[in-house]
């Protein structure tokens, strides 16, 4: 008994799945197979600023971390494309900061380290002027620093976790742009 009660809703719960299917809007699909889907070229309209690091000198890690956000985004925007041309401006703003999560006792030298950056950025309408999209985003990843004696390692540590911290910030900030564009708000 119970379960023909089941099979009983199978087809309320199919006509409803049937009729809310029409409300579904693929973000990153091909405008020409669904004639409503996608971004056409709104993300490839959006012009990256340059990231000014104003506390971190030109040649440091965080300008380097800077050109490496920029870089992404505007390979994510533009899909390896070429730019349409500009309606959107993006400005970012960038801090980091350096955390010694783990400390050997004997030595006092980090083990692991957990290295963040905070990013503020700004959308705004090249026609108009207005501020349209401000927001924050953040990332944190740890590295490892495998011994002393090893100053490469650490480094080179460093600069992965750096890397990895750039992705996530341009991955946000792309994902944010598009909700933007698709919803409005």
């Amino acid at each position: 008994m119970w379960s023909l009660r089941r099979l009983a809703r199978l087809p309320i719960i199919i006509g409803l799945a049937g009729l809310t299917a029409g409300c579904f809007v693929p973000l990153y699909g091909d405008p020409a197979v669904v004639p409503s889907a996608g971004l056409d070229n709104r993300l490839a309209s959006v012009e990256v600023a340059q990231i000014p690091t104003s506390n971190a000198p030109n040649g440091s890690p965080l300008a380097r971390v800077g050109v490496d956000i920029r870089n992404e985004l505007m390979y994510e925007l533009t899909g390896g494309g070429p730019a349409a041309a500009p309606t959107h401006r993006l400005d970012i703003r960038l801090t980091s900061r350096t955390l010694q999560v783990i400390v050997d006792i004997n030595t006092a030298r980090p083990d692991i380290t957990d290295y963040g950056i905070d990013a503020t950025y700004t959308l705004t309408d090249l026609a108009t002027g207005k501020k349209v999209v401000t927001a924050t985003t953040f990332s944190r990843v740890s590295f490892n620093i495998p011994g002393q004696e090893q100053r490469f390692a650490g480094a080179r540590g460093l600069r992965d976790a750096e890397n990895r911290a750039a992705k996530v910030i341009a991955d946000n900030i792309k994902s944010r742009l598009a909700s933007y564009f698709v919803a409005g708000s």
